[in-house]
């Protein structure tokens, strides 16, 4: 597994150091707004020993660690960080530096996760943290993935706030999304647990770059998981993302076999991981391994981050994707970030008639009861409100 120097030197300068100053997060994007602003009571913050230990590491030695979330292992000494820059050794202890603590906090229509085949047409509370265990050079929400504690301000939010807030504004779920969840495991098994007590349903929008352990304990509490499979080879993993290909394919076989309702999006670069070839083998592979019935979302790509110079994806790609994993047997395959376009509706599989309409987040003309097409009575495959 590449190590950061080998990769991103700039952020090194930052692991393992105490900053001199802070600055207030400033989000460069309109997808989120600043913890802060939903009405949530201001908690007390952290102070530097209070961060709250993390679940998942071994100790090496007396001073060493070994961080066991996701697939770098990283071995972190006395006062440093792992490469999320957001779990730190303190005496031979892990601590999650960002627990308790969201930097982004928003009501969201479901669809924008996207999910599409859980609880359409309602709004999701949604929250992250900063930090993430990979380095997608595409990242629409980098001001959050990519940053650490100290850039950004935040207040103490405790889980019991959160879900009260969420309960608050009828919202029936939570999201975990914006950044990446597996580096604030702890903060959102708790909120889920708590959420359930409430009958309100908690979603994982994941990079997927799990070891098995930490999913297999995020499965007992998540009701829905949506995977970020950003390409089909390793090459593209590791030259784009600083990631693996094989850990992201093993998650997905995990959050199936674990029963946990699995949605997988497939952002979608011109040249770079847009090949036909690439694209029949992912939808060979998704068939063959958890079926037809999951849904797949391509996603057209706009210059973010670090490929600014790289062109929006054509439409003709998206479509001729489209089509590949269709005549491949997925039943439910969908185009986002493309408005108006026929694919973002969902058709019953049965009888092709519509059965729920999108426009954009926009969601209208449901036809579906118990789960089930009120058309023809076919079976729909989702999380359905009664």
């Amino acid at each position: 597994m590449l190590k950061r120097s080998e990769k991103n030197p700039k952020k090194d300068k930052i692991i393992g150091t105490n900053p001199i100053s802070r600055r207030t997060f400033l989000l460069g994007t309109g997808a989120v707004i600043a913890s802060g602003t939903l009405g949530i009571p201001f908690g007390k913050a952290f102070a530097s020993n209070e961060n709250f230990e993390a679940r998942y590491y071994e100790n090496i030695n007396k001073d060493t660690v070994r961080c066991l979330l996701c697939p770098r292992r990283c071995v972190i000494p006395e006062g440093k960080r792992g490469y999320c820059e957001v779990r730190e050794n303190r005496g031979g202890k892990l601590y999650s530096l960002t627990y308790g603590q969201p930097c982004a906090l928003h009501l969201d229509p479901i669809e924008k996760k996207p999910f599409f085949h859980v609880l359409p047409g309602t709004k999701s509370f949604s929250l992250a943290t900063v930090g993430c265990n990979i380095e997608c050079k595409f990242c629409q929400n980098w001001q959050i993935s990519q940053s650490t504690p100290e850039m950004i301000e935040t207040k103490f939010r405790s889980p019991e706030q959160i879900v009260s807030k969420a309960h608050s504004l009828n919202a029936p779920s939570i999201s975990f999304t914006y950044g990446e969840p597996v580096v604030f495991i702890e903060y959102v098994q708790d909120i889920a647990k708590k959420a359930s007590a409430k009958g309100i349903k908690s979603l994982v929008v994941t990079n997927g770059f799990y070891r098995q352990k930490p999913l297999e304990d995020l499965c007992k509490v998540a009701d829905a998981i949506k995977i970020d499979l950003k390409g089909f080879t390793n090459k593209y993993y590791r030259n784009i993302c600083d990631a693996e290909l094989k850990p992201v394919l093993d998650s997905i076989l995990k959050v199936r076999s674990e029963g946990v309702w699995l949605e997988i999006v497939y952002l979608m670069l011109p040249t770079l991981n847009d090949s036909p070839i690439e694209i029949r083998e992912m939808a060979r592979w998704l068939v063959k391994n958890v079926g037809d019935n999951v849904p797949l979302h391509f996603s057209r790509f706009f210059p973010q981050y670090k490929l600014k110079d790289l062109p929006p994806t054509p439409f003709s790609s998206l479509e001729t994707a489209y089509k590949i994993c269709r005549e491949e047997g997925l039943k439910f395959v969908y185009i986002g970030n493309v408005p108006r376009n026929e694919t973002e509706n969902t058709f019953c599989p049965a009888c092709s008639k519509k059965i729920i309409e999108r426009r954009g987040y926009n969601t209208k003309n449901i036809h579906i009861k118990n789960g089930c097409c009120t058309f023809c009575g076919e079976p729909i495959p989702g999380l359905w409100e009664d």
